[in-house]
C-alpha cells in the first residue's frame, strides 16, 4: 500500500460534484474505499423510520463520504489547489511537499 497523500486534519478544496469549491477539514479517512469525510461539504439528508433507539424517527442531515479523485489538499501558502508529492527533510526523514509551492505539508 503507498503512502497516503491526504490525511485527517487536512483541508481539502473539493474539485467537483455539487459543491465544487468548497473547502474544509478532514474528519475520517476510508483508505480502502479511497473515500473521505470532510466537515461541512457532501451534506446528505436521510429519511429515519422510528425505531428503539430513535423513537421519534425524522430527518437527519451528515456528511456523506467523497473519492480521494475529487478534492486535493489546499496549498498552505496559495490556499488554491495542489498536488501532493513526497521527499525528505534535513534528518531524512519522509514529508509531504505541495506541488504548487513546494511547501512542506503538516502532519
Amino acid at each position: 500500500m503507498s503512502a497516503a497523500k491526504i490525511k485527517k486534519g487536512d483541508t481539502v478544496v473539493v474539485l467537483s460534484g455539487k459543491d465544487k469549491g468548497a473547502s474544509g477539514e478532514v474528519t475520517r479517512v476510508f483508505p480502502k474505499e479511497s473515500k473521505l469525510l470532510v466537515s461541512g461539504v457532501a451534506i446528505a439528508t436521510r429519511h429515519r423510520k422510528p425505531s428503539q433507539t430513535n423513537p421519534q424517527g425524522g430527518i437527519e442531515r451528515g456528511e456523506a463520504r467523497i473519492h480521494v479523485s475529487n478534492v486535493a489538499i489546499k496549498d498552505p501558502k496559495t490556499g488554491k489547489p495542489t498536488r501532493v508529492r513526497f521527499g525528505e527533510d534535513k534528518d531524512g526523514k519522509k514529508i509531504r511537499v505541495a506541488a504548487r509551492s513546494g511547501e512542506t505539508i503538516n502532519g
